[in-house]
């Protein structure tokens, strides 16, 4: 019987099984164990259809960082609007985002091997792209609103940034309340009021 889908549709199921396929072997397995043949052969599709949708391995990798940032990104927006709080919202995003990070597999592909296989830069652009500017839309808000301090943004969003990353990489589930607590605790210090430029000198 002929496969009357739409090739719209036959294009993203395929594409999709590639990632899925892929994903499980990154984790399991690494970037560098994770061979082209395996993923075709677990995603049940021709060596063909692999290079038709991904030029290579690290185009592939590629996708499926794209694919699990977006992920997290989806949970954390969805976390934020629980609450109208800008402050809270921000550290339920903030805690959504190391919740995510607990997926299987996933720190690794995110903060192990993304910058090793992709680069500094380009997995910069895509945690950019998903994730830091919407921290720094909600740092513009909360500042804007002068429910904190007149900090800047880029800066302090790096820092969050960082920060989470770091909790993430290191809470594990019998510890995450303690985490969780030195979040909010770190995060609400935002309403605090900032020093001014001359109480730090470096040197």
């Amino acid at each position: 019987m002929p496969d009357r889908r739409p090739n719209a549709q036959r294009t993203r199921e395929t594409r999709g099984r590639i990632l899925w396929a892929a994903r499980q072997l990154f984790a399991e397995k690494g970037y560098a164990a994770a061979s082209t043949p395996a993923i075709v052969a677990s995603a049940k599709v021709t060596r063909g259809a692999l290079y038709h949708h991904f030029p290579d391995k690290a185009a592939v990798f590629a996708g499926v960082v794209n694919a699990e940032l977006a992920d997290v990104a989806l949970r954390m927006s969805k976390a934020s609007l629980a609450n109208r709080d800008p402050v809270e919202q921000l550290i339920l995003g903030g805690e959504a985002y190391v919740i995510a990070m607990a997926e299987p597999g996933r720190r690794r592909i995110l903060l192990v091997e993304g910058a090793v296989v992709l680069g500094p830069d380009r997995i910069e652009a895509l945690r950019g792209q998903h994730l830091k500017t919407r921290l720094e839309s909600g740092l513009r808000q909360i500042v804007a609103a002068g429910i904190v301090p007149d900090l800047p943004v880029a800066p302090l969003a790096d820092l969050l940034a960082a920060l989470f990353d770091r909790v993430a990489l290191t809470a594990e589930r019998e510890t995450f309340q303690g985490y969780r607590l030195a979040l909010r605790a770190l995060i609400g210090g935002l309403k605090a009021p900032a020093p001014a430029p001359g109480d730090f000198v470096l040197g």
